[in-house]
């Protein structure tokens, strides 16, 4: 369990440096990087399509992102998911597009999805599938 903290955390310093508005797609059981975010003072809700356990201090939302309520993540400045199934890396991507975020994806080890993205190296890799067009909803 301490080097799944020790992932969440190294992921969530990172968004917390660079993002202020943020949604976790498929939070599951592992709400441990919203928590964090959230004691960082970043805005985050988490997503799921399953019921999820109460997370004090962040909105969870039951969710599909295949069929997404896009007007949950208008405005946001990222969308991340943690191990993310792969056959949900092209509802990433295309969420991601639409309402014109960046996306930061988490693999299982060595995994990837198409070229792999931008990797991001902040204590573990990350993968930036999408970067956000619209300046003003960047924050480098």
């Amino acid at each position: 369990m301490a080097g799944l903290k020790h992932i969440e955390r190294n992921i969530a310093s990172y968004i917390a440096k660079y993002y202020h508005n943020v949604a976790e797609i498929g939070v599951g059981q592992n709400p441990e990087t919203a928590l964090i975010l959230r004691d960082y003072g970043v805005k985050v809700f988490c997503t799921d399509i399953r019921p999820s356990p109460t997370i004090p201090g962040v909105r969870i939302v039951c969710d599909d992102i295949f069929a997404p309520n896009l007007e949950l993540y208008r405005g946001l400045d990222l969308i991340y998911s943690i191990r993310p199934h792969e056959e949900m890396m092209p509802g990433l991507i295309a969420l991601a597009r639409e309402v014109d975020c960046d996306l930061l994806v988490y693999h299982l080890g060595f995994e990837g999805f198409q070229n792999g993205g931008e990797l991001i190296d902040c204590g573990v890799i990350l993968h930036r599938y999408f970067r956000g067009q619209n300046p003003s909803n960047r924050v480098f």
